[in-house]
């Protein structure tokens, strides 16, 4: 069974640009070794937005280093790269965004729901890259609701979208670099769940809606909040989640890479230097720009 290691909350609750209330849950400036592959997270909203002509998001702005991953709850994303890339998601769908060797792109309130309103609630995921891959040319998954498989957990305690990696038979359809784990759950309430997760990954999981309680380092149960992360050590294989109230959670587990992490801004590489060339590559153009 998976120990708990400790609980974290957000980092505080700031804007990405005037479109996403984002709290930070996790960056590399903290945990980022504690739960490899994984640097960042943003959890934008729940909040609602009134009907506008305005377009509300992010312009552009560069990255370079690892992979931007946008998962829709409600409400919409539109994006585009200097890449190619781009496109508008929904409920339940996902962008995967691989900046490796350097992009720029923006990212908007889709033009429907900016015209209609609504709630909006979505979580921005950025993955590392192993060295070999940081350089590598760019990519964009655009991923649809109807291509992730979900699978139902045992006696009526919810369900798994699997995003990423595989879950009882159902693999997910991100193409990922290293091996990971990139569910989407919801839990019954009063339900218990036992999920599988690969011995010497890192295991953790961010409750967006409800209540859950794990197994505590001092073998007694703890109790995991709203925009709270729960962080699991990486021996045994076994996820015990008991769900106090109706509830919705992301688990996030993977390879650890063990490579330096040098982060600075909208770059993620693995020395200071190469930190340095990247900003001299985007200040000189090499990363793209975006047409008009």
């Amino acid at each position: 069974m998976k120990k708990l290691r400790f609980i974290k909350p957000s980092n505080g609750a700031h804007w990405v640009g005037d479109g996403f209330p984002v709290r930070n849950i996790f960056s590399y400036d903290d945990i980022a070794h504690e739960i490899s592959p994984f640097l960042l997270l943003d959890y934008a909203g729940p909040r609602e937005f009134p009907p506008t002509q305005k377009k509300l998001g992010v312009g552009e702005h560069p990255h370079r280093g690892f992979e931007t991953v946008s998962i829709i709850y409600s409400g919409e994303v539109s994006h585009r790269d200097s890449s190619g890339g781009g496109g508008t998601i929904g409920p339940g769908e996902v962008q995967w965004m691989t900046a490796a060797s350097g992009l720029v792109h923006e990212e908007f309130h889709g033009p429907n729901y900016a015209k209609t309103g609504g709630p909006f609630e979505m979580v921005q995921l950025w993955v590392n890259l192993p060295a070999s891959q940081k350089m590598r040319e760019p990519r964009y998954q655009a991923i649809t609701a109807g291509q992730i498989p979900e699978a139902p957990l045992p006696e009526g305690a919810g369900r798994v979208r699997v995003i990423a990696g595989s879950f009882d038979g159902a693999k997910g359809p991100a193409d990922t670099f290293t091996p990971m784990q990139v569910w989407d759950v919801r839990l019954e309430a009063g339900k218990t769940t036992r999920l599988t997760l690969t011995p010497g990954h890192t295991a953790t999981f961010l409750v967006l809606t409800g209540e859950v309680r794990v197994l505590g380092p001092n073998g007694g149960m703890e109790q995991v909040r709203e925009a709270e992360l729960a962080v699991f050590e990486t021996e045994g294989s076994t996820l015990q989640i008991e769900a106090s109230t109706a509830s919705k959670i992301l688990i996030l587990s993977g390879e650890p890479l063990n490579e330096p992490i040098v982060g600075y801004g909208p770059f993620v590489m693995n020395t200071e230097q190469e930190i340095r060339q990247a900003f001299r590559d985007y200040q000189s153009g090499r990363m793209g720009r975006l047409k008009d």
